[in-house]
């Protein structure tokens, strides 16, 4: 012990490197980035950590991603102690989900996509009818949302065949010979 209190008290009296009016300077700028900087930094990491949960949920189409949303902001009113569950719920695969509602998706995805196939005049037959099969299984779970709805009845009016024009009175009716 004594050679470290000896060690200590040489150290202290030639450990100056500055001058005292810098390593003042020094000081009070140190202080100021820890009473100021350094909490924003670390509320702002602490921010972006806790929206990873959500973000992770919104890139996958998870259909609960409202639902992680709220505990995402839940967590931040109780510290951080729920975040662990939204980080895990984000990252499930939503089985359960799928067999009450017949999808593990969210409604946007299924809206989106199918704006997008609706503005594509080229848009595949295959996909079209794979979007509109999707969507039945689906309302044979549950209603379907007013949206998803509306598309499905889009994806029938553009997979129907085109009608003939009926005959009107006067006009020829074409005869087999």
């Amino acid at each position: 012990m004594a050679w470290w209190g000896l060690l200590l008290s040489v150290s202290s009296a030639h450990a100056s490197l500055l001058p005292p009016e810098l390593e003042d300077k020094l000081a009070d700028f140190l202080g100021i980035a820890v009473l100021f900087i350094v909490p924003v930094v670390l509320i702002a990491v602490f921010w972006i950590v806790h929206v990873l949960p959500e973000k992770i949920a919104e890139k996958n189409q998870h259909p609960q991603k409202h639902a992680i949303h709220t505990l995402c902001l839940l967590s931040l009113v109780f510290g951080g102690l729920l975040w662990p569950i939204a980080w895990l719920w984000a990252f499930t695969k939503p089985v359960g989900y799928k067999v009450a509602y017949g999808t593990d998706k969210h409604d946007d995805y299924f809206s989106e996509w199918g704006q997008k196939l609706l503005a594509d005049p080229n848009a595949s037959h295959h996909d079209l009818s794979l979007l509109h099969d999707e969507l039945d299984a689906m309302s044979n779970k549950g209603p379907l949302s007013l949206e998803l709805q509306q598309l499905r009845e889009a994806l029938a009016a553009r997979l129907a065949p085109p009608r003939r024009a009926a005959p009107r009175d006067g006009d020829a009716i074409p005869t087999l010979s």
